[in-house]
């Protein structure tokens, strides 16, 4: 029978109640079509010959595991034929012109029995720890020395995995076929995003270029160390690939591998049950899950801000400082004998020896101060940085899931709405026998497509909710890396006071008299402490 005959049976009512109430029955009660494995059973309990099942299976069509509803009552209509010691084939039912054969299957309240149920495993709860996630891997990225070719130099970057305990060599250009592969693989997870590849041109200088390539060396180990710690990329073969083959050809391997594989929806045990696991609340929690993480992103933006320059002004302190004791070096080293009318001789030699000792101690500052500025670098903005990465993955998910799945599914409905309009139009105006073919093939296949669409679409709110839990099991961090500011601010504070108070015991003396002293035995003195000076 064609889907025209069998569609005109359905809207004429040919189809008998047992259909629909056997449908009702097994049917699954979330996706409204029937399982595979539902419909296998129900064979198994015709008692028909071997022979007979297969034909009949043969002849019905499913897709992602399913049977629409139009197929299970063409399959029923099939196993009644079969009942009857008629053959199995749609050809006899075009027959059929007032009501479709009933099949002997019992009463259908004994069939909802055959429905499958969820597993019993709760497929959707990640139970994973912050410390669990972290101990997966940890992956170094160095930047090693370049390469100058005839016309272009290249940026390497020596990659190399605690877990697979290797190293590996990457160009800028592995990293974004790597991104690009799995991003296709893994459309509805939280795929870190990559530096940009280069600058502007003559907007930079030769010391903003430098600054570039640490800044997207550091932004390669964000991303990939992200990457490797998450609970599903972290366990497939495109990750470990990256992280481990040696050839000469990365990219031909990664492409490879995953034409291989296919996207996670082929893979997925669960995929085309995804909705059957789905709260029954899911859209709500998806709003309030996103603005929630939606603040603490924008929040913790500007705390990453304010980090930056306090780390710039700790750099920057440490520079003025050493540029303080090198002047006072040179002040100290001044050879040029006084002239006749100086007062004293000696007091100018011995104020030039103390700016000399004191240099000293300013250059001593200046490296506790670049060591403050580091350790607010790597403790504090790096981590601050990770952090908002995966806050800004999961806004991208969001956004992904908005603009793709859901605007796909809702065009692919309006085009099915078209194609539905040609038909009748057609059928009505009795057009060629072939047209009318096309548009059934047509309808056909969007409606596989519809299909399986849905399918793509609950499974993406499936994924969205495990990669919301995994954005609430990481959110501890937050508390490490601000415990490691303070840790940081601390450490810079004590080792200024014990470098004050080791290298200024006893106080260095810078003697002089003002005009107003006359009493020799007055001698103002110079003490440095928490980087500040006194005079007393």
């Amino acid at each position: 029978m064609t889907v025209r005959a069998m569609a005109a049976e359905i809207n004429e009512g040919s189809v008998p109640a047992y259909y629909r109430e056997v449908y009702d029955a097994i049917c699954c009660r979330t996706s409204g079509r029937v399982q595979v494995e539902v419909f296998q059973k129900l064979l198994h309990r015709t008692n028909l010959p071997k022979e007979a099942l297969n034909q009949i299976a043969e002849h019905v069509e499913s897709t992602h595991g399913f049977l629409s509803k139009l197929s299970f009552y063409k399959a029923l209509a099939l196993i009644a034929l079969a009942q009857q010691g008629k053959q199995p084939r749609p050809k006899l039912l075009e027959n059929c012109i007032q009501e479709l054969p009933k099949p002997q299957l019992g009463d259908p309240k004994d069939l909802s029995a055959l429905r499958m149920q969820p597993a019993q495993e709760d497929v959707l709860t990640i139970s994973q720890t912050l410390d669990k996630l972290l101990e997966r891997d940890k992956v170094q990225v160095e930047l090693i020395p370049e390469k100058k070719g005839l016309f272009l130099k290249h940026v390497e970057y020596q990659v190399t995995s605690q877990r697979f305990k290797i190293s590996v060599y990457r160009r800028y250009s592995d990293f974004d076929v790597f991104h690009e592969v799995l991003l296709q693989r893994f459309a509805y997870r939280v795929v870190p995003a990559l530096p940009p590849k280069r600058m502007l041109k003559g907007v930079l200088t030769s010391v903003s270029e430098r600054e570039f390539i640490e800044g997207r060396r550091r932004a390669l180990g964000r991303f990939i160390n992200l990457v490797a710690c998450h609970p599903f990329f972290s366990e497939d073969e495109l990750v470990k690939t990256f992280l481990t083959f040696s050839g000469s050809d990365v990219q031909t391997r990664l492409r490879d591998t995953y034409k291989k594989m296919g996207d996670e929806f082929m893979t997925n045990r669960i995929a085309t049950l995804a909705k059957e696991y789905l709260p029954a609340d899911i859209q709500a929690q998806f709003s309030t899950s996103r603005e929630l993480i939606r603040n603490i992103h924008n929040s913790f933006q500007r705390l990453r801000d304010r980090a930056e320059k306090m780390a710039e002004r700790s750099q920057e302190n440490a520079t003025d400082l050493l540029l303080f004791g090198q002047e006072l070096s040179t002040l100290g080293s001044e050879a040029s004998p006084l002239p006749p009318l100086a007062p004293t001789q000696s007091t100018w030699g011995a104020l030039c020896e103390s700016f000399k000792s004191l240099s000293v101690e300013f250059v001593v500052l200046s490296d506790k101060a670049t060591q403050q500025g580091r350790r607010e670098e790597d403790d504090v903005v790096e981590k601050l940085n990770f952090f908002l990465d995966l806050l800004q993955s999961y806004r991208d998910l969001c956004e992904r899931h908005e603009k793709g799945v859901l605007h796909e599914h809702q065009r692919a409905l309006q085009k099915y709405g078209v194609m539905k309009r040609q038909m009748m139009s057609a059928t009505v105006q009795s057009k060629e026998h072939a047209t009318v073919e096309q548009l059934e093939s047509r309808i056909v296949q969007q409606e596989s497509a519809i299909q399986t669409m849905e399918l793509r679409n609950y499974f993406s709110l499936f994924c969205l909710h495990q990669e919301t839990q995994l954005i609430f099991t990481c959110l501890p961090i937050t508390s490490h890396i601000l415990g490691a500011f303070v840790s940081s601010q601390v450490q810079g504070h004590k080792e200024v006071r014990r470098q004050s108070g080791n290298s200024f015991s006893p106080v260095t003396h810078l003697y002089f008299y003002p005009a107003a002293l006359h009493a020799r035995t007055v001698k103002p003195s110079i003490i440095i402490c928490a980087n500040k000076i006194f005079f007393y």
